[in-house]
């Protein structure tokens, strides 16, 4: 589904494209941002994206931007897995259930958390947000992503992101979940490795990016956009996916986590978990990010006289857990696969009795640690709110939750040191 030659060459606009094709630049940030943070890319394509009816806005149940008016508890949260939707016919946008938020789309800051369950795959149908950027964590299913650049296949331990603005459909075989971050105001970027060097974490080379395949379909599609926190529908008489050559910097992109290269300490002491930083989206305070995508993956542990396990913390940041496949090891049996954790600011959490009476009395001799196990986190330093649907609604609160810390003993001895 490739075109030689379609790719103008030496000039982004010319008076006629080749094969006659429409040429259309999609802005990622604004044009005067400084070179090294300007996004764009040059679309061509059988027909304009203008080309459309007008759009209706449709009705959400859970897909919300609006945490204004939500009630607020600081108390610690565990979910059991989410449920696969019940109903079929169920696609990818019907599926999003909003968990959390903070923040405002119309004033291009803020952030919030979905999970999306889906049966279905969105036929005839694109989406597109608008409002910010989605980064995609599948859990169950292999997604079967289209967008206007390509096609990627995003599959458990992998990810996605999916700028503001770019159109795109997902196709599932089956019961499908997963969780998305979404934020608005600035992009996804890799963190900075400072004394680290030039290699580590998530390497530039290991992100994979689509390359252009196009449709050319004359039948009525459907384009849902996002747009200040709302759903609206607009009807088209042909497939958005008709995108025959592009360049530029501005496009989707896939990593597999196995690829992660994981950096730990090695003599004493847990440290701290932003070594394991996947991508960040800069907020506006130098070195405090609006949100870090961040994964607890395999590797080893050899710390000597150390407790190993994450330590007891209270954060001045937002942290919101989920696990892919495996056991969590501060929590081991308790934190599901599909479910979730919210540890909102400054509410303090931790290991598990169990975890901790292990680990304060373990051989300190080398070991793997999350072999078969892939947990992640999504931080921000906005004090997130919870929704009706996360809260109540969807019936997956563990409410016996704060049992897990009850046991932890008084072991002070001012006698014995």
């Amino acid at each position: 589904c490739q075109l030689q030659g379609a790719l103008p060459e030496g000039q982004n606009n010319p008076q006629r494209c080749p094969y006659g094709l429409y040429a259309e630049q999609l802005s990622g940030t604004a044009f005067t941002a400084p070179r090294e943070t300007n996004q764009r890319t040059w679309l061509y394509r059988i027909r304009p994206s203008v080309k459309h009816y007008p759009f209706q806005e449709e009705e959400t149940e859970h897909f919300t931007n609006d945490f204004n008016n939500l009630p607020v508890t600081p108390k610690q949260l565990r979910w059991k897995p989410f449920d696969l939707p019940s109903a079929e016919g169920i696609d990818f946008v019907k599926g999003i259930h909003t968990v959390s938020g903070a923040g405002d789309p119309c004033t291009r800051y803020g952030a919030a958390i979905h999970v999306y369950t889906c049966n279905s795959s969105m036929s005839n149908k694109a989406f597109y947000n608008a409002d910010g950027d989605f980064l995609i964590v599948p859990q169950l299913g292999t997604l079967f992503i289209t967008t206007e650049m390509g096609k990627m296949e995003v599959a458990p331990n992998e990810i996605c992101v999916i700028q503001q603005g770019i159109r795109f459909k997902v196709d599932v075989n089956g019961a499908s979940r997963g969780y998305i971050l979404e934020v608005w105001g600035n992009h996804f970027v890799l963190p900075n490795l400072g004394p680290i060097g030039a290699n580590g974490l998530a390497n530039p080379r290991d992100f994979l990016t689509p390359v252009s395949c196009y449709e050319d379909l004359e039948t009525e599609h459907t384009i849902v956009a996002k747009f200040q926190g709302k759903l609206f529908s607009a009807k088209q008489d042909h497939s958005p996916f008709d995108v025959v050559a592009w360049h530029g910097n501005y496009a989707p992109y896939k990593y597999n986590l196995k690829n992660f290269m994981v950096i730990n300490a090695t003599a004493f002491d847990h440290a701290d978990p932003s070594i394991f930083t996947v991508l960040t989206c800069p907020g506006h305070l130098v070195g405090t990010a609006l949100c870090d995508f961040v994964i607890f993956p395999p590797r080893w542990a050899v710390q000597d006289h150390t407790f190993r396990p994450p330590y007891y913390h209270r954060n001045c940041m937002s942290e919101f857990m989920g696990l892919i496949f495996g056991n969590y090891e501060a929590k081991e049996g308790e934190f599901m696969p599909g479910g979730g954790s919210l540890h909102s600011m400054m509410t303090p959490h931790g290991p598990d009795a169990k975890c901790f009476n292990g680990a304060s009395n373990a051989e300190l001799k080398p070991v793997r640690v999350a072999d078969n196990t892939q947990s992640f986190m999504f931080e921000s330093s906005l004090s997130l709110k919870t929704t009706p649907w996360a809260l109540k609604i969807c019936d997956k609160v563990d409410e016996d939750y704060w049992k897990c810390w009850q046991n932890l003993p008084k072991l002070f001895n001012p006698n014995q040191k």
